[in-house]
């Protein structure tokens, strides 16, 4: 029997309590469309028709039913309960033959996952590897489902956001300005705590050899900012054009790409040991 910690059980909780009403929060709010716009592009780019996706923290399915209208079938799993509930229902209603099987799986099980074949790549967007405590172990489960070469793409939040920090420091509030800069900080979601970690690149990078290869990163919300100023984005929408278009031309710049909200990591899976 797999026993599930008190911390992944208190993050599971928090992540139910969120299900219901996450795409309204964050899905189909102007900062969250524009900064999955941006991760979208990379996925279409790196991910072709007909191929076999793995990905981890689904959440209610957005990227999942994005990638089943663009012919790629996808296995996703998700810890939460409701989540995947909610990605299921989802999918009847708006695309019932979609070509998506959606799992109630830990990240932190990924070896009880039994695929009739191995992935063609895998993705896990949105800070959901934040939550996992050992990414080692991640990067050696997720290497035994994948066949050599495949991509995987890994959007985490980074440890220095650069929005998040002006904003905060203008407003005097200094503590909340590097709350992430410790590289550990609980969050509350829904009334529970959840530990978070904020690994560095180059962390990532030393964490998932010797199974994948460093490709390349990119930010994701350098200008852009967090979700939480939704409410000043709506008062201004053209700033919000203006900053999508200057994260398109830094988010791949040495510094910048791990100064955005997020950073959106591609490796390559490589021959050899697992």
């Amino acid at each position: 029997m797999t026993v599930v910690t008190e911390v992944e059980n208190e993050t599971v909780l928090a992540f139910d309590s969120l299900a219901a009403r996450y795409d309204d929060l964050f899905t189909r709010s102007m900062i969250g469309r524009a900064q999955r716009g941006a991760v979208w592009k990379v996925l279409i780019e790196t991910f072709k028709p007909g191929s076999h996706i793995l990905e981890l923290n689904c959440g209610t399915g957005e990227d999942a039913l994005f990638l089943a209208r663009h012919n790629i079938s996808v296995v996703a799993c998700d810890a939460s309960e409701q989540m995947i509930q909610t990605a299921r229902q989802r999918m009847r209603s708006e695309d019932p033959d979609a070509k998506i099987h959606f799992q109630l799986l830990p990240t932190e099980h990924l070896s009880e996952l039994l695929p009739s074949k191995v992935f063609d790549g895998a993705l896990s967007n949105f800070s959901g590897l934040n939550c996992v405590a050992d990414l080692n172990h991640t990067a050696r489960d997720l290497a035994a489902l994948l066949m050599p070469g495949s991509p995987v793409l890994i959007c985490l939040s980074t440890r220095f956001c650069l929005s998040e920090m002006i904003w905060f420091v203008l407003h005097g509030q200094f503590r909340k300005a590097f709350r992430r800069s410790s590289g550990i900080a609980t969050a509350k979601v829904g009334g529970f705590s959840v530990k978070v970690q904020y690994p560095t690149l180059r962390a990532m990078k030393k964490m998932f050899a010797p199974y994948f290869l460093f490709c390349s990163c990119a930010g994701i919300g350098v200008a852009v900012p967090p979700s939480y100023l939704e409410p000043l984005v709506r008062k201004y929408p053209r700033v919000l054009s203006l900053l999508r278009a200057i994260d398109r031309g830094i988010a791949r710049l040495p510094g910048f790409r791990t100064m955005g909200d997020h950073m959106l990591i591609h490796f390559e899976r490589v021959e050899g040991r697992c």
